[in-house]
């Protein structure tokens, strides 16, 4: 083997001969703009739905299993109100049926 002196100063001659020369650092400016042009992310997305980027409500999972429960419960409600709408026509309508009929009386009286 060669012996090789990196950080010992010899005095003698010859092991002066042996000592390996001081390396000099290498540059690493190219190095490291290399990596910072690397790192910066392209963009990806040129437009942001700001719907998806919005926190969703604490009980948005909720709502959602309840909405097929719901619809129905609307269509049964909207059946019912229209057939309270129907019994009250139907009632008015007998109301003033026996009205008319009874001004039809009333005037036949003062004939």
């Amino acid at each position: 083997r060669e012996l090789k002196l990196r950080n010992y100063e010899p005095e003698d001659e010859e092991l002066k001969k042996r000592k390996v020369p001081q390396a000099k650092p290498a540059s690493v400016e190219d190095k490291v703009k290399d990596q910072l042009e690397a790192a910066k992310p392209e963009p990806i997305i040129d437009e942001v739905d700001l719907s998806n980027l919005a926190p969703r409500k604490p009980d948005w999972d909720l709502k959602r299993d309840v909405a097929k429960k719901l619809e129905k419960l609307e269509k049964r409600t909207q059946r019912a109100i229209a057939e309270l709408i129907r019994e009250r026509l139907k009632g008015q309508e007998e109301e003033l049926a026996s009205a008319v009929g009874s001004a039809k009386q009333e005037g036949s009286d003062s004939d």
